[in-house]
């Protein structure tokens, strides 16, 4: 069994699921590469990556370049005589870093590549409808999400699932699969195999343009981009009622099927139920935000505020 050696490289909560699992089962970790600091908040009080908060717990060395090609950094890098190096929810490696350790450089993308390559695997394979996803390790290469794979694990989606849920489950996969793809390096001799150069359905990053509603698509597809995108960073549309206009995220929904007369994005509004007609059937809003409020559930939005008849998302 090879002695490894690991420098761990994460910005966000998900990338901590896996370095704790990491340190509880106590693999050697050599130091952490995460994001610099940002000021955040309104007193623009510096902020600490989740990766950084966890590694300072467990008083591992932190490396937090701007440039990863900076001649110092990578001396830096060079001096942690990692072997191994792990990334999960970084950003793109220069040459000279993945190709740095011994063993290489391995990556974890929650999906089953090659599908779903991209910033937003999760968000995507529920917009998309998908029934199963998964997580896969690969060795990272000059191109994103295109190494060769080391291991997969497939899970399925539930119809009702959210970004949330999925998120929450693949996270916990894919610590799993880390530590086992750990393993098979550590033991040596091991088999990977090739993506094809085809690409499949991508994961593009999420913009203002691609999460807004569109009503007039398809029950089914409405359902699927609200569901993908809730809790974060949730699917908008635009209120028309009356001669106001107002931007809203909608978060937990329900779908029903039904044949109708009304128009597409005609709000239905009754005391106890909000609902936006659209192409054979409804869809049931239990979270909503309106802009400048915070989030609620659709009876404590109709106590406080009224939708007149003629009322209709955009």
């Amino acid at each position: 069994m090879r002695d490894l050696r690991i420098v761990f490289m994460g910005t966000p909560d998900f990338a901590v699921a896996i370095l704790k699992h990491l340190v509880e089962n106590h693999y050697t970790i050599a130091g952490v590469i995460t994001a610099p600091d940002k000021p955040a908040g309104r007193g623009r009080k510096l902020n600490e990556s989740a990766v950084k908060k966890y590694a300072s717990s467990q008083n591992i060395s932190i490396l937090q370049p701007t440039n990863l090609k900076n001649e110092d950094f990578l001396k830096e890098l060079a001096s942690l005589n990692a072997n191994l190096q792990i990334v999960v929810a970084f950003r793109m490696l220069p040459k000279v870093v993945w190709q740095m350790p011994e063993f290489g450089t391995f990556n974890l993308h929650a999906s089953l590549l090659p599908a779903y390559r991209g910033a937003a695997p999760i968000h995507w394979s529920i917009i998309n409808g998908e029934t199963k996803t998964g997580v896969t390790t690969f060795f990272i290469d000059d191109k994103i999400d295109t190494g060769e794979i080391i291991l997969q694990e497939e899970i399925a989606i539930h119809h009702n699932e959210t970004v949330g849920t999925l998120h929450d489950k693949l996270m916990h996969l894919g610590a799993a699969l880390v530590s086992k793809t750990v393993d098979y390096i550590g033991k040596g001799d091991i088999t990977t195999t090739k993506q094809p150069d085809l690409e499949e359905k991508s994961a593009p990053k999420l913009n203002p343009e691609n999460t807004k509603i569109n009503w007039s698509d398809s029950l089914e597809n409405i359902y699927n981009k609200i569901r993908g995108l809730n809790p974060f960073p949730a699917a908008w549309t635009i209120i028309q009622n009356n001669e106001e206009e107002i931007s809203a995220k909608i978060y937990a929904i329900q779908k029903e099927v039904a044949d109708h007369n009304n128009a597409v994005g005609k709000i239905i509004a009754t005391k106890k139920e909000l609902k936006v007609a659209v192409y054979k059937g409804y869809i049931i809003i239990d979270e909503i935000k309106l802009s400048g409020k915070k989030k609620m559930d659709s009876k404590s939005l109709l106590n406080g505020y009224s939708f007149s008849s003629e009322a209709k998302m955009l």
